[in-house]
Parts: C-alpha cells; structure tokens; sequence
C-alpha cells in the first residue's frame, strides 16, 4: 500500500491516497458472492480486516502465545510486551495523556456498561438526572435504563429534528444540579450524525455533570483526540477499527477511574487477597480482571498501526467524497428516500424505497454480492422518531469505492422492477 499516492475516480480527486492499493491489503474484498465481486457496504456493523491484522494474531498463536503479567518466562514476557505496547498505541491514537487511561474491555458496549455500574451506582442517588439522546444505539440506552432503576435516578432525552441533528438550545435546558452525567455518541450508527460532542461537554461542565462519549462508529473514521473533546469517557471497539472482535477501549480521566470501584473480580485486578480483605490493583489493570483477549489486543494495536498509516485525515476526507457521492446518487433514485441528513455527517446511507421493504432490498441486493444492513440497526427509538419499521443502510469505509455505489443505485433499479 503506498498511503501518500494520490489518484482520480470518476474526475474527482481522491483524499491522498491510492483506494485501489488499500483494497489489496484486505484479503476479503476480492472475494465474489453468488458470482458477482463483493461490495462490502456493512461497515457500521463491523469492518474487513487487513492482512497485516491476520497476520498478528497468526503470529501470536504460532510465536509468542502465553498469558501475561503473571509469568517470567520469554513467551510470557513477550507476550506482556506486546499486550502493553497495544496499550500505548490505543493512548496515543486517541490522545488520552497516560497510558493507565486506557482500559480493555470487550468493546464499546461493555465499556459503557463499566461505567453505568462503578461510577453511576457510585455517584448516582434519587432524582440525579442521566441525559441521552434519541439517537443513541441501544448499547448506550439500555445501560442507563439499567442504572435509573437500581439508583433511582432520572433518564432525560434530547430530542432532534427532522434531519436528525440534536437539538442543542432543549439539551441545554435540560441540564442543571441535578445532571450527573450526560453520555451521548459522536456519530449515529442509524443516520450517520456527527455530534458536536465537545461543545456538549463544555456545557456539561458548566454544571459539573461527566460526560460518556460513545465513538463506536467515529474512531473508525475521523481522527479523535479525547482532551480536546475534553470528555471524561470515550469507548470504542476494535471490530469497528479494522481490527479484531471481542475487544475495545474504555478511556477514562485517571482522577475518575482511580476512584471507582472495580467492575469484576478475580485476577490480575488484585495485588493482594486473605479472606479477610482484598486490596485492589492500580488502574488500568483494576478493571481488568481475569485472562485478557491478549490476541484481540495485539490485533486491535496492528489495526490502529494500519489506519495510522494510512492517515485519519486522509480516510475522513476521502470518506467525505463517497458519502457526498452516494448521497447525489441516492438522492436522484426514483422512490429513494435518505434517512438522515445532517450537516455534519459520516459515511452512512440510510434510505428507505417505496413499494420495498428493507429486508427485501439487502436480499435483492446480496444477490447482486452487494452487502448492506436492514432493520432497525439496534436503534429502535430512531425508526420510531420517523415513523418508519426499518431502513436499509449502505455504511462505507475507506476501502469503499464509486464503482460500488453505482452497483448499489444500479441494482435498487432491479428492486424497483420487482416491486413497482
């Protein structure tokens, strides 16, 4: 691959960096489905991994596979060595300023479950106020949900408008003394909205509420730096970032985790055990407990090595392009409608097709070896808000092309020939 080399696709230019080179770096992608190429446009459900991936986790299982932290021998040691570098690579692609920020979990669902339970039933008592929005996944509903029944607290809901945009002036007069923390993502898996999570923030500090950011569906395609979001929690997880599934990232501003309780018991959270005390360990490893996913780890640091390479900037602008591309493409189809319209937007095609119900359009289009999602993309709240059952979702990636979004309009055609 050779990230810097620039090309044009269909007259325009290309956002620093040759599509088609990356596109050999990713094993699946040249793969047929029912005889046809596959176009791979179900990357905010999970993405395709590169060789170098595959290889890492190849090479941990046939070179250096051991647990961590606990032996003394060189396959333990260099297994730790590379489980703690995948650490550092986490801090830094975020710009978390320790590396004991930076917690494993199982992805980003966990990761917000950890802070429901340690810090919300720590700090959240009768009438606190949690603040959501309508646009949240259910991964960052149902936790909070969990929380207000055990605690008693209060789940407020920002509301948007018909394009999808939250609506800032009701968010800010929901928040007050009683606002403990506020947990909002920084794109919509189901409408593709980029939220201004910074100016959020800030307005939550203003009345000393924390603040949760779940970046499932940004850090794959936008660069993140979490101090100046100034967020206190980020998660993310790694199958959205290229990398491998089953691990993730909670962030948390050091002063925060080292006062929350662990969230699981058992090793390596602890440094000491009798049966009449058990002092914990230091964060991160706190919150850590038991063997780690020690390949999905290595494996998330290569995907972040991957992507780094390429450039975050570069992968956002020329994201940017495809999203503007499919959404004139989707735009000017006959019975097309986009879900979703924000200014301020990543790479997600939602739409809807008269006469067609999504399921039918992913089965139509999957024999045409295009893969898109359709159902209500564990965002049920967001169907409701627009009074439709589901939509179908064309999500992209940086390996994503314009060829493939005119076979995705192309074969909507077929669709509607079916159902017209």
């Amino acid at each position: 691959m050779n990230p810097g080399k620039e090309q044009i696709l269909n007259g325009e230019r290309s956002a620093g960096f040759d599509v088609q080179a990356c596109r050999k770096d990713f094993p699946i992608l040249s793969s047929t489905v029912f005889g046809k190429p596959l176009a791979y446009l179900d990357n905010a459900a999970t993405t395709q991994k590169p060789q170098s991936v595959i290889d890492t986790i190849h090479n941990y299982y046939t070179g250096i596979n051991a647990n961590v932290h606990r032996g003394v021998h060189y396959l333990s040691e260099q297994a730790t060595c590379f489980y703690e570098n995948a650490r550092v690579k986490a801090q830094q692609f975020i710009n978390a300023a320790e590396f004991r920020e930076i917690i494993f979990v199982r992805g980003a669902t966990e990761g917000i479950n950890l802070v429901a339970q340690s810090f919300g039933r720590s700090n959240l008592r009768r009438g606190d106020e949690i603040i959501i929005s309508t646009i949240e996944h259910h991964s960052n509903i149902v936790p909070w949900q969990m929380l207000a029944e055990q605690t008693g607290a209060v789940l407020k809901v920002i509301p948007i408008n018909d394009d999808g945009e939250l609506l800032l002036d009701e968010y800010e007069k929901m928040l007050g003394k009683r606002t403990k923390l506020v947990a909002v993502g920084h794109m919509s898996n189901a409408l593709g909205t980029i939220n201004p999570v910074k100016k959020m923030a800030e307005m939550a500090h203003q009345w000393n509420a924390r603040v949760l950011v779940d970046g499932a569906q940004a850090v794959p395609h936008m660069p993140v730096d979490v101090r100046a979001l100034d967020c206190d929690f980020y998660v993310f997880s790694g199958h959205k970032v290229f990398g491998p599934t089953g691990i993730g990232v909670l962030y948390g501003k050091a002063e925060l985790l080292e006062a929350m309780p662990p969230y699981q018991g058992g090793g390596d959270m602890i440094s000491w055990v009798t049966f009449g005390k058990t002092l914990y360990n230091t964060i991160p490893y706190k919150f850590e407990a038991g063997t780690p996913h020690i390949e999905g780890v290595i494996g998330l640091g290569a995907a972040l090595d991957y992507v780094s390479a390429v450039g975050m900037n570069r992968i956002a602008a020329y994201e940017g392009e495809l999203l503007a591309y499919g959404t004139r493409l989707l735009s000017a189809a006959p019975g097309v409608k986009i879900i979703g319209t924000a200014r301020q937007k990543g790479g997600i095609l939602s739409f809807t097709m008269e006469h067609a119900h999504p399921h039918d359009i992913a089965t139509i289009l999957d024999r045409e070896g295009i893969a898109i999602r359709a159902g209500h993309h564990c965002a049920m709240p967001v169907m409701e808000r627009f009074a439709v059952p589901a939509t179908a979702r064309a999500s992209l990636a940086f390996y994503n092309t314009q060829e493939e979004l005119d076979r995705l309009v192309a074969a909507l055609g077929r669709v509607r020939e079916i159902f017209r």
